[in-house]
């Protein structure tokens, strides 16, 4: 036997088979660095949330009231109790039924309220205090976009729609609110300067804002406030930055909307044209620049 022959033909194989791998091989590497190649797309998978959330995403109640309801059997998912308030399905193709009765999206509502100055904004009070939900409607459920403290007032907005409500609070981009500001002492030019700069609250600095004097009356002084952000007790901690304080602050704007004619305690339903014309006003916060 010509044991060399027999190591060559075995070799020559070795490297055959090699090369032939390395063949295959080769376009599904170039496939893989190419960026340009197109991927198999895969199918498309549905969002899960939990039943709670598709509930106060669907605008029936609060998160807080879907659980109570879900966890005392009241629930059904396609014909079956459900009683995890955390349980995840898809935000559509589900039958759900609350006592009985088949439920689903409702249709957008947003209302506009001139809120008095001593309401709380929160739907019940431990301290049984007045709130804004003494002066709306019960139906449909509704949940504030955005706050206004006791002693503020003015144009304050509830809806039932959460999603809605994120596009015009969330971190993308925020809708303008105008104020209308007493404040004792009166801010001089430089002073009003320094806050519209933008100065910093708990150690991040705030957004530039426009501030204009619309009356001074010896001791006390009006200003108007324009804020692109809301933060918790914005104007009141910026004017004690400079020593004043605020006597009295009125929301009279929020974007395109205004407070008008709607005296204290009084509500209207938006029209659709006025709930997209907020959603259109919207500004980057970053660039200052309309997102809608």
């Amino acid at each position: 036997m010509d044991v060399r022959g027999a190591e060559t033909g075995f070799s020559s194989r070795l490297v055959q088979g090699f090369l032939g791998h390395a063949r295959l091989l080769v376009p599904w590497m170039n496939r893989q660095s190419d960026p340009k190649a197109k991927k198999r797309p895969n199918a498309a998978v549905p969002p899960l949330y939990g039943l709670a959330r598709i509930l106060s995403k669907w605008g029936i109640c609060s998160r807080t009231v879907a659980e109570t309801w879900i966890r005392s059997g009241r629930v059904r998912v396609d014909g079956r109790v459900e009683p995890d308030p955390d349980r995840r399905h898809p935000l559509q193709g589900i039958r759900v039924e609350v006592d009985g009765r088949v439920v689903g999206p409702v249709a957008r509502r947003v209302l506009m309220l001139n809120k008095p100055r001593g309401y709380l904004v929160t739907r019940q009070d431990t301290g049984d205090r007045k709130t804004v939900y003494d002066l709306v409607p019960p139906e449909p459920w509704l949940f504030p976009v955005g706050r206004l403290d006791q002693a503020s007032s003015g144009l304050l907005l509830l809806a039932n729609d959460p999603l809605w409500a994120g596009r015009i609070l969330g971190p993308g981009g925020q809708v303008s609110k105008t104020y209308h500001v007493q404040v004792s002492p009166p801010l001089l030019p430089e002073a009003r300067s320094a806050l519209a700069a933008g100065p910093a609250l708990d150690g991040r600095c705030c957004l530039p804002m426009d501030i204009r004097e619309l009356r001074c009356g010896g001791r006390t002084q009006w200003l108007e406030f324009v804020l692109r952000e809301g933060r918790n007790r914005q104007i009141r901690r910026l004017v004690a930055l400079q020593q004043s304080e605020v006597l009295r602050l009125v929301r009279v704007a929020i974007g395109p909307l205004l407070l008008g004619g709607l005296r204290p305690g009084e509500w209207r339903w938006l029209a659709d044209a006025e709930v997209q014309g907020l959603e259109c006003s919207r500004h980057d916060l970053l660039s200052g620049e309309k997102v809608g």
